[in-house]
């Protein structure tokens, strides 16, 4: 059971945050605007593309798949955008300090068969020592294929960008204080992501990207998303009291809970998805996401199952000594609703009362109905934004801080 009081306890969240997973993302507005400063200083700004690639192919692992995933949903249909997730994995080699390696360097990928001169490959990593990747650009040049490489300056995967002449762009890494006394991971080959890392990917991909015409986004989209960043981080921060601060409500909701995580478009499935893993890496949960309208018919055995209208708290006859609190289903359905009379989207998604009564599709009304058939709790939120980025990075900044304080409250109760 979690306290959630520890939720309205700073101190508490901070000593509880041994990797400053919450500056990361309180830091993540800056890290947008330092990668398109460096990205341009880089030669994106001078690139003169000669038409459009046939495909974009999207290499790399963890939060840069799903910057793929994410570039993908934006280019929508105009554009064959496909993330390439690794094949293979074999033992990584002991580096000559006998450091034991992370679990990834010894990760693999292939291109498509039919990749070629027509395509462009982006590689995108945090780390920069895959040898898999690496292997990856070398075909890729081989091929013909033009490539784009981001990764921190001075790695393996930058210098061997220079030797197939592909376009090098910096990774941007989180800022953490000198006093930092790093804690030894559970699995020391497989570490927790940097939460905000997204970001990193997304924002140089976002950038090629309009430079090529693969997505049609406001010439002031990526500046904007830094801005909706640092606001969110404000409106999340710490020190704000939980009925004040919606990660802080929304993570209290999922305590003790099977979340289901249903999205309506495309925009609302990407950052279902993301959450999905967030909860995974930072709270230890499982989660299961999904689009409407089939994730009505992939989860209605959920409801109907032991899980439905789960165990009843109040059973007189329930140890509560010895029996740990019953779990039960929450859904959380995720929207992206530009123009919605509830709310002008200025101060991040709103959740959705019941009782509202806007417009909903079939749908989302069918989903209600479901949850209210087997008292199951739907809670509901929605971005106005008009642009989709910006829906996508409001739904997700919310996502990620109620992820890491419900990691952190859970961690401490």
């Amino acid at each position: 059971m979690l306290d959630d009081t520890l939720l309205d306890d700073p101190a508490a969240l901070q000593r509880a945050d041994h990797d400053r997973a919450l500056l990361a993302l309180a830091g993540a507005g800056a890290r947008v605007r330092t990668a398109l400063r460096q990205a341009e200083a880089a030669g994106l700004d001078r690139l003169r593309p000669d038409g459009r690639p046939r495909a974009v192919l999207v290499a790399g692992h963890g939060s840069a798949l799903t910057a793929a995933e994410m570039l993908a949903v934006l280019a929508g249909t105009a554009s064959l955008v496909a993330p390439l997730p690794p094949t293979e994995a074999a033992a990584p080699r002991v580096d000559r300090a006998g450091a034991r390696p992370a679990f990834t360097a010894g990760l693999g990928w292939q291109l498509p068969g039919w990749a070629g001169p027509l395509d462009l490959l982006v590689i995108s990593s945090a780390d920069g020592g895959e040898q898999g990747l690496v292997s990856l650009a070398e075909q890729a040049y081989a091929r013909g294929c033009a490539i784009v490489v981001t990764a921190p300056a001075g790695s393996a995967l930058a210098e061997a960008a220079l030797q197939v002449r592909a376009l090098p762009l910096p990774f941007v890494a989180s800022v953490l204080p000198e006093d930092l006394t790093p804690v030894a991971p559970a699995e020391p080959d497989l570490p927790a992501e940097d939460p905000a890392a997204l970001w990193s990917h997304l924002t140089p991909m976002l950038a090629l990207a309009q430079k090529i015409g693969v997505t049609q986004l406001p010439y002031d989209a990526l500046p904007g998303v830094a801005d909706l960043l640092d606001a969110a981080a404000v409106r999340c921060r710490p020190d704000a009291a939980a009925y004040t601060n919606p990660a802080k409500g929304l993570a209290a909701r999922l305590a003790g809970t099977v979340p289901l995580l249903w999205a309506e478009g495309p925009i609302a499935g990407a950052a279902a998805a993301r959450f999905a893993a967030q909860l995974a890496d930072r709270a230890g949960r499982p989660a299961l996401a999904g689009p409407l309208p089939q994730v009505l018919t992939a989860h209605r055995g959920m409801f109907t199952g032991q899980l439905g209208a789960g165990a009843d708290p109040d059973d007189f006859f329930r140890d509560r000594v010895e029996e740990p609190d019953p779990l039960h289903l929450q859904v959380l359905l995720l929207r992206h609703a530009p123009g919605s009379a509830a709310d002008d989207g200025r101060d991040g998604p709103a959740e959705v009362p019941e009782e509202d009564a806007g417009p909903r599709s079939f749908g989302v009304s069918r989903a209600h109905r479901l949850a209210a058939a087997h008292d199951v709790r739907l809670t509901e939120y929605a971005s106005a934004r008009p642009d989709a980025l910006h829906a996508l990075a409001d739904l997700v900044a919310l996502t990620d801080f109620a992820a890491v304080y419900l990691g952190l409250a859970a961690a401490q109760s």
